[in-house]
């Protein structure tokens, strides 16, 4: 039975990464950017699907929130950093910098990228989408 039940363990233990890989935003609570102007994990046991990646959030309201429109609440140019693409290089952001702009959320590969951003978001985020 101990064989049965090891085996069945070492079956499984290599899904556990790779099911982490699927974690959007590195586990952080996509509406919270928007609503606390704060990069806030997410907890396990609140999770939904979506695009093929797990979705994670610090309550059920804003999981709620999200599942009712999540186009609103997923980052800006499909997480890519901001000033990068500006610079025509393509970047994947860090969801523990970003900056809400409108009423969407934009990540950056760095503080400092950010703050060239916070300087002139109307001319980087223009340049970033051309």
């Amino acid at each position: 039975m101990i064989r049965l039940i090891l085996a069945s363990l070492m079956f499984f233990l290599p899904a556990f990464p790779a099911m982490a890989q699927d974690w959007a935003l590195d586990g952080m609570d996509p509406v919270s950017y928007s609503t606390d102007n704060a990069a806030v994990p997410g907890r396990s046991d609140l999770t939904t699907l979506w695009r093929g990646k797990s979705w994670h959030f610090a309550s059920e309201h804003n999981r709620s929130t999200f599942e009712a429109n999540p186009v609103a609440y997923a980052p800006g140019l499909g997480g890519l950093c901001v000033v990068a693409l500006s610079e025509g290089r393509s970047e994947p952001g860090n969801p523990r910098y970003f900056l809400v702009i409108g009423q969407r959320t934009y990540f950056l590969r760095s503080e400092r990228a950010r703050q060239r951003l916070m300087a002139d978001p109307q001319h980087v985020l223009m340049r970033a989408k051309a």
